[in-house]
């Protein structure tokens, strides 16, 4: 490690990543469908419900869809370059299969780009994110469905044709690997997932890798000046021990996930793929028009870090705690967070070093933060969060990051998740707080939606107004 802190290049995006279902709320208003989310109250990790239940914070969220100027106003102060969010699907297109979009959604979205131009924010748009329409799922059973690819390239040609001369950098599916995990969440499918054949599922996997490719098309023919990025979950993972077993069994848990930016960067199944496709019984219907399709590669690779994982080749050792949702055994050397989430910064810098060796393209941090129960303190009469354990994890994890800028990684920006705390995607908790700028809401659905000023609100600005000069290494 360096004594000196790390540099960032000029130009660098510094800003904050949210979701539509996370921050919004008015989940029926503006002619808003349903989507997922709406009957996912316990969070996208458990079974949905038949329809949308007054224990579902989301459905109010953070209000964000009345109070976006408010909000919008406190990240500029913090002198945010950049603002990853995501348009509802289902406020476009309330079903997903509906021929005309909804104007009233389409409208909500401009009003946001209006304040983020007036502050000179860069917007940085997800188009997918956990958010697939209900109807989708119910009628379609989502992305095993081949129809949905259609449906999503109707969706994306329109956000691209009513704002591609105001946003530059898209993202076409959040984490589109999770879809391994949880497959209603993350892919809107239906069955439930110890029904969901792998064959049924690397199906859905490939119509969600074609109407990514698809939409780049659209993106560069409508404005090629447009940049489009996939967005995939990282995590390191190391071997449990020296055994050549347990570094087997890492290279197979990483190919599962690598799998997803290989396709999208490369516009081709590599071969492990294929052999993993083979041993398994798996034969995808892939058309000569998917083949073709699939070679409009991304220009860049965006990404999610919280933890890294261990993996073992021993069938006896499995994993064990509430971190390790995404499988794997945990990392005996590390500690971890109140949720189970192991706290690994170093891990940055590796994943940072693997992505660019492997694929040569600019990289984008686009989730990283700390989820943590904050307590609401008064300062000198002035209502904040001493929230030093958060400033800790996130200079710790950004002075890795200058790291790998130091060996030689393009990185374009980093957006931590989530600048104002909102509803956790895993647990739907508001207990579970990410952000610089505290809100008042409780887990009981009470609170006034206040917005207070945490300590860790400061001192990203001063991160922010130094390019990182700031960070202590």
């Amino acid at each position: 490690m360096t004594d000196t802190a790390p540099r960032f290049p000029e130009g660098f995006l510094w800003g904050g990543a949210t979701a539509a279902n996370q921050i919004e709320g008015a989940y029926a208003e503006g002619g808003k469908g349903l989507s997922i989310q709406d009957v996912t109250p316990q969070g996208i990790m458990f079974p949905r419900v038949d329809g949308p239940t007054e224990d579902n914070l989301k459905l109010e969220a953070i209000d964000f869809y009345h109070r976006y100027a408010e909000d919008i106003a406190l990240f500029a102060e913090m002198g945010f370059k950049v603002f990853r969010f995501s348009i509802a699907w289902s406020r476009i297109f309330p079903l997903g299969d509906e021929e005309t979009p909804n104007e009233d959604g389409l409208a909500f979205y401009d009003r946001v780009l209006d304040e983020l131009e007036k502050h000179g924010i860069e917007p940085l748009i997800t188009l997918s994110h956990y958010e697939t329409p209900l109807h989708l799922a119910e009628k379609y059973d989502g992305w095993v469905n081949r129809d949905l690819i259609g449906f999503y390239e109707r969706y994306a040609r329109t956000c691209f044709e009513r704002y591609g001369d105001r946003v530059k950098y898209w993202l076409t599916f959040n984490e589109i690997n999770s879809v391994l995990h949880i497959p209603f969440g993350s892919g809107g499918i239906n069955t439930p997932k110890e029904q969901l054949s792998e064959q049924d599922l690397y199906q859905a996997i490939h119509h969600e890798l074609v109407a990514s490719a698809r939409a780049t098309r659209v993106a560069k023919e409508i404005n090629p000046e447009m940049q489009i990025g996939c967005m995939v979950l990282s995590m390191p993972i190391y071997p449990l021990t020296p055994n050549p077993d347990d570094a087997v069994a890492v290279m197979n848990a990483d190919h599962a996930n690598l799998m997803f930016s290989d396709v999208h960067v490369r516009g081709y199944y590599p071969g492990y793929a294929k052999r993993f496709f083979r041993e398994n019984g798996i034969e995808l219907n892939i058309t000569d028009q998917d083949a073709e399709d699939l070679t409009n590669t991304v220009d860049f690779v965006s990404f999610s870090y919280y933890m890294s994982i261990c993996e073992s080749g021993d069938p006896t050792v499995k994993a064990d705690g509430p971190g390790n949702i995404m499988g794997g055994v945990p990392n005996p050397t590390l500690e971890a967070s109140e949720w189970g989430w192991q706290i690994d910064p170093q891990g940055l810098r590796i994943v940072l070093n693997q992505f660019w060796d492997r694929w040569q393209k600019p990289l984008f941090i686009v989730e990283n933060g700390l989820g943590a129960k904050d307590q609401l303190v008064e300062v000198d009469g002035v209502k904040t969060v001493e929230d030093d354990y958060r400033i800790a994890y996130l200079n710790d994890h950004l002075v890795q990051v200058g790291e790998a800028i130091a060996d030689g990684v393009n990185l374009l920006g980093y957006t931590t998740w989530g600048p104002i705390d909102l509803i956790s995607a895993s647990t739907a908790q508001v207990s579970k707080r990410y952000g610089f700028i505290y809100v008042d809401r409780n887990d009981d659905g009470t609170g006034s939606l206040d917005r207070y000023k945490k300590k860790s609100f400061d001192w990203y600005a001063e991160v922010i107004r130094t390019n990182g000069g700031s960070l202590q290494a």
